[in-house]
């Protein structure tokens, strides 16, 4: 059954992004917030909902102000904001609250008030047991284990890897706020300094200090709001393991599968439908995943497409693509402070607005896709401007 329409009314992200060494993670959750609440045109009382990730939503509540009848903490890593989507949709719906405030703030380079690096457990966790002893250095070390399979499975190089940070840059030089706007080649990143075999410097996501926020009501109250509405047309969710090296299939993410078909079914669309497509990209191989288990690409075609300029924007005479992916310029090259989920939100929210520095003309439709921890978790959202 399809369930009653939400739409996003408020979005924004803080106000400095990149480095900002003089702001704790509570501050930036709040700056988000402040400045989301301010497109929606409320104020912290008119908020009955909280749902955040990497802060305690007791805390921000507190911070703010807030008295909530709903407050979500689902924390299942990069990409809790899309669930928090979906889990907000549901709660207005059954009536628990009517509008709620999704926030996001993570001091990931300068580190003011910030935990540890690479989360928690311990010794005694799964992971703990059964792969720290083999000396794993967080993600860029851990990622490599189903992205060699995916090499070797369908016959890809490095430099099929390289092709996505290219096109990826591309679209960055068109955002004023991208951390990264010059121009890069195949050959820069494939020279650039090796982190994890096969990952080089430039195949891996920026560590940055930033943050955002999302407002979501009814959208039969959404037409009373400043903005223009985006719609929620479909929503998914699943996880699969805490552990990378014990993934059904190194070559294909379940929990992107499951997440994928879920909102797709949902929204009542097919894929020739979507004119705009978020990809969460940690690193080069996560949009190569992504266009496959979502169903855009047939399993090892991914690369070939990115490569023949299907995501790309016009350039030298060159036509866009017809699948625009991460225009902002992805967590590669425009931000990503730990947990990317939200500024994938951020840009789709943008393009369907048609407020976007690299704006899709008469896009309708977006897709925004999360991975939380190592493919432990996805979260996917189909948002449109026009109301179901």
């Amino acid at each position: 059954m399809k369930p009653k329409s939400v739409a996003v009314v408020g979005a924004a992200e803080t106000t400095k992004m990149g480095k900002i060494p003089d702001v704790s993670v509570i501050g930036l959750h709040a700056d988000a917030a402040l400045n989301a609440l301010a497109d929606a045109g409320l104020k912290p009382s008119d908020i009955d909902g909280v749902a955040t990730a990497g802060e305690s939503p007791t805390a921000l509540a507190h911070y703010l102000g807030i008295t909530p009848t709903y407050a979500d903490g689902t924390s299942v890593g990069g990409c809790s904001f899309m669930l928090h989507v979906r889990h907000a949709a549901a709660a207005i719906n059954e009536g628990l609250c009517n509008t709620v405030l999704i926030t996001h703030g993570e001091s990931g380079r300068s580190r003011v008030g910030a935990g540890g690096r690479f989360g928690g457990g311990g010794g005694a966790s799964l992971a703990g047991q059964f792969e720290m002893p083999y000396g794993p250095v967080g993600p860029p070390t851990m990622f490599t284990i189903p992205v060699l399979r995916y090499l070797k499975t369908y016959g890809l190089t490095e430099e099929d890897l390289a092709w996505v940070s290219v096109i990826q840059r591309e679209w960055a030089a068109k955002n004023p706020r991208a951390s990264f706007k010059d121009p890069i080649t195949v050959d820069d990143v494939l020279n650039s300094p090796m982190i994890a075999w096969p990952f080089r410097m430039l195949m891996c996501c920026l560590v940055t200090d930033g943050g955002g926020a999302l407002i979501l009501t009814s959208a039969e109250r959404a037409k009373d709001f400043p903005q223009k509405p985006v719609y929620v047309l479909g929503t998914g969710e699943s996880v699969e393991t805490p552990m990378v090296s014990q993934m059904e299939d190194f070559t294909s993410s379940k929990a992107f599968r499951v997440s994928g078909k879920k909102a797709f079914d949902e929204a009542g669309i097919k894929h020739s439908d979507v004119d705009h497509l978020m990809i969460y990209d940690a690193f080069a191989h996560l949009p190569l995943y992504g266009l496959e288990d979502l169903g855009f690409c047939k399993p090892g075609e991914a690369a070939a497409f990115i490569r023949g300029r299907n995501t790309a924007p016009a350039s030298d005479g060159k036509a866009a693509g017809k699948l625009p992916l991460n225009t902002n310029g992805g967590g590669l090259s425009y931000m990503h402070s730990g947990m990317y989920g939200m500024y994938a939100l951020q840009e789709s929210v943008r393009q369907m607005r048609g407020i976007a520095p690299a704006q899709i003309p008469g896009a309708k439709i977006s897709v925004s896709h999360g991975v939380g921890g190592m493919f432990a978790a996805a979260g996917t959202v189909i948002f449109s401007n026009e109301a179901p």
